[in-house]
């Protein structure tokens, strides 16, 4: 709070004498602060600057405080801390408190906690009880667990402040007509904005466009349950969309046109333009990219460090030709580590030993496709006599060169 010697400085610079500075700026300061309406003997004028005075050093307490709990109590950044303080401003920690704590009983993290409070700090204004909770227990009556709603609401903050009954459940009765319970958790998973922009400004027209395309309502649940943000584009985009697959050979009467409609769509299509880029480095043509879209379209969409990774280790390591690869474009959406490296090292292991006759007569599709089960009977135990350390090396026990 602003101090008495502060407004009797004040006082001395509007030309008052020290003696009679004192008694006014005690009068008026008390009158102030009780909310008493007598008059002062200050003229108006002055009582203003007084008042602007008092109220400009109040904020700027209240100022440094939500700074300092932004950052001790959140884990805010200075930085990010002086820029949600512009947003919101707290006056004392019990409110505050009692708002991290709710979170943390409902399963939000520290990191989920400050990721919230950073893009939407407003949501210190938010009763827990009354705005938020009502939200929190709809998800998780659909089946959304309370890890995923943490995760889904620490990118989506504002959803916690839209309407219940205005949107969100006007929402979830639009998609139960198309798909599942279940499956309305699915969506939450992969979108949920959809909740807070609701279904009437975009998904829904786009659902109509589809249906008059001729695309069936099983593909349109499935591009809805597990695409979801594909529906949340413009529906000029969508039209667009649906005639550039159509041009590249797609049926939209089969579920293989999903992932097509998912790769050309919003920021996807960004990162399906840079990987084409990078597949013509390692010598693809037009047509191989067209062959390799038509064949596995998410082959177009994975990371492009992923991507890069996955080409160096298959040509500069295993000696497959890129033309193969676009044969087996499959083969780029699955994990490095986990089933790809690994198996790779098998069939190196084995075409040193000379039991296999050349990269070329091993299908890559068939190498990493096939559940692991499988591509231990056609790799490993088939050739467990005479490499018996095979299963090691699949393991990552023992390295190719010391087989």
């Amino acid at each position: 709070m602003v101090s008495l010697s502060k407004l009797k400085v004040l006082a001395l610079r509007l030309g008052y004498s020290q003696s009679s500075s004192s008694s006014i700026v005690a009068s008026t300061f008390k009158r102030f602060v009780s909310g008493d309406p007598k008059p002062s003997h200050f003229p108006l004028q002055h009582q203003l600057l007084l008042c602007r005075h008092f109220t400009s050093e109040t904020s700027e307490n209240h100022n440094d405080f939500t700074v300092n709990y932004l950052i001790s109590s959140c884990g805010l950044s200075p930085e990010d801390a002086i820029s949600a303080s512009k947003r919101v401003k707290l006056r004392s920690p019990e409110r505050p408190d009692y708002f991290l704590s709710f979170l943390r009983n409902h399963g939000f993290s520290a990191t989920q906690i400050s990721k919230m409070v950073r893009s939407y700090p407003r949501l210190f204004q938010l009763h827990p009880e009354r705005t938020i909770l009502p939200k929190l227990e709809f998800f998780t009556s659909l089946g959304v667990s309370k890890e995923e709603l943490a995760k889904s609401l620490a990118y989506q903050p504002k959803l916690l402040t839209t309407s219940l009954n205005n949107r969100i459940l006007p929402t979830y009765d639009f998609l139960r007509s198309l798909i599942s319970k279940k499956n309305v958790a699915s969506v939450f998973k992969h979108g949920s904005r959809i909740f807070k922009d609701g279904h009437s400004k975009n998904v829904a027209p786009n659902v109509e466009i589809l249906k008059e395309s001729g695309m069936p309502y099983s593909c349109i649940s499935l591009l809805l349950a597990h695409h979801p943000k594909v529906l949340m584009v413009k529906r000029e985009e969508i039209v667009k969309v649906v005639d550039e697959v159509k041009q590249l050979g797609f049926n939209l009467q089969k579920s293989t046109s999903v992932p097509a409609i998912k790769a050309l769509c919003g920021s996807n299509r960004s990162a399906c333009n840079r990987n084409r880029q990078v597949y013509k480095r390692w010598g693809w043509s037009e047509d191989d990219l067209v062959s390799a879209f038509r064949r596995h379209p998410v082959c177009m969409i994975v990371s492009e460090k992923k991507l890069m990774l996955a080409m160096e280790f298959l040509v500069n390591k295993m000696g497959w030709p890129s033309v193969m690869i676009a044969k087996s474009p499959e083969v780029m959406c699955y994990s490095l580590e986990k089933r790809f490296i690994p198996r790779c090292l098998v069939v190196k292991v084995l075409l040193l030993k000379g039991l296999i006759k050349g990269i070329e007569n091993v299908s890559l599709s068939s190498l990493v496709v096939p559940v692991e089960k499988l591509f231990l009977e056609r790799y490993v135990a088939r050739y467990i006599d005479q490499v018996p350390q095979l299963l090691s090396v699949y393991r990552g026990k023992v390295e190719v060169w010391d087989v």
